[in-house]
């Protein structure tokens, strides 16, 4: 069940073993899904209940988790210390994870905490502090493995490549089954199938779809409608392929564009373009937003952008494929070669209720960044 091999997981724990080095830290207890299934391709969805990867400085793995996780860590990943912390209403998994440390020797010792993830709630986090106040010193790690993921391996960019073909082929089903009286349920079927068959994963978080006035939502919501004649529909969707993600986004026209469509479309087509332009090697994330935010307001267009308009993608869980980090101002996180790079130009007219959108996946290179997918950006009226 393992996606890539032993050399690959060992060179993903010594670049964690260094960094910890760097940080001067004993151990690192791990609850975000996507660092321990990138360092031992422990794959669940059981990070909503407590459960923890410890990994010592010098290599030790342990995982701590419920009954229900036993056969899914034996079966995906290569762990082999995995400790059960038992269901009762009295239980308390961090004295579980207390008394775990203490039999790895770590009393005393500096651990570093991966607090930003949906794996560790407020809850669980007052209690592992509440449980390890006099055992160890705990520090703010989180950015530790999520930093080191940000940049990928060969290995990693051939699972990537499949899930954009997957992308692709959304995108082909969505177009094929569009047209005025479609159902937005039949699209979205079509375009989640296409992923499936093919091999892919369900993603991070749902695909979104929205037809007329809610084609400006930039968020998926329950109900559906039927095309009109003249309409527009906003699709934002991810391939995901061994829990890698590659995301696309558009808003296709149905009938007659409106004049705010033509030029919607040539200001994202433009900014999109001055993104790509801007995604290479020393430039930081805030200069990709910058080239987005100047070439829309150039158009006349601050009012209808977003704040940020693109972020980092790999392996996530739900409840969302957003990675990190964000493409937003003044943020000074450099592109290096060898990263997936979404970027989505999204412009959102309240007044004429007039969307238009467009987003593309890139792996960056020494230079340009190469698009991930066969579909160009282009205006599509169906």
């Amino acid at each position: 069940m393992l996606h890539f091999s032993e050399e690959e997981f060992a060179n993903r724990m010594s670049k964690t073993m260094q960094a910890m080095q760097a940080r001067n830290l004993d151990a690192m207890l791990l609850f975000a899904q996507e660092s321990m299934y990138w360092l031992t391709g422990y794959d669940t969805f059981g990070y909503c209940f407590f459960q923890c990867l410890v990994v010592t400085k010098d290599g030790q793995k342990a995982l701590l988790t419920r009954s229900a996780d036993l056969r899914q860590a034996r079966h995906t990943s290569n762990i082999e210390n995995v400790v059960i912390w038992t269901d009762s209403g009295h239980a308390n998994p961090a004295v579980d994870l207390r008394d775990l440390l203490g039999d790895l020797g770590l009393l005393g010792a500096r651990l570093g905490v991966e607090y930003d993830t949906h794996g560790l709630t407020a809850h669980n986090g007052k209690r592992l502090e509440d449980t390890l106040r006099t055992f160890a010193d705990l520090e703010d790690a989180s950015d530790l493995v999520h930093t080191l993921r940000v940049v990928k391996s060969d290995d990693e960019i051939a699972h990537i490549k499949k899930a954009a073909k997957w992308a692709d082929a959304a995108l082909d089903a969505a177009i094929k089954h569009t047209k005025a009286g479609a159902d937005e349920g039949k699209i979205l079927a079509a375009m989640q199938g296409a992923v499936l068959e093919n091999g892919g994963d369900y993603p991070g978080n749902p695909f979104i779809i929205g037809s007329g006035a809610d084609a400006l939502l930039c968020r998926y919501k329950s109900g559906r409608r039927q095309l009109s004649k003249n309409d527009q529909l906003t699709l934002e969707w991810a391939g995901a392929h061994a829990q890698y993600h590659v995301a696309m986004m558009r808003t296709l026209v149905i009938g007659k564009p409106k004049p705010e469509h033509e030029q919607f479309f040539e200001a994202a087509h433009d900014a999109l373009q001055a993104v790509q332009a801007a995604m290479v090697p020393g430039n930081t994330f805030g200069d990709l937003f910058d080239a987005h935010a100047r070439t829309l307001d150039t158009a006349g267009l601050s009012r209808h952008r977003l704040n940020a308009c693109g972020y980092s993608l790999g392996t996530r869980y739900a409840p969302c494929w957003m990675d990190g980090p964000m493409f937003y101002r003044d943020n000074a996180f450099k592109v290096q070669p060898n990263m997936t790079l979404f970027a989505h130009m999204i412009i959102m007219d309240s007044d004429s209720e007039t969307a238009m959108c467009l987003g593309q996946t890139y792996l960056t290179t020494e230079g340009t960044p190469m698009d991930l997918s066969s579909h160009k950006p282009e205006f599509v009226v169906l």
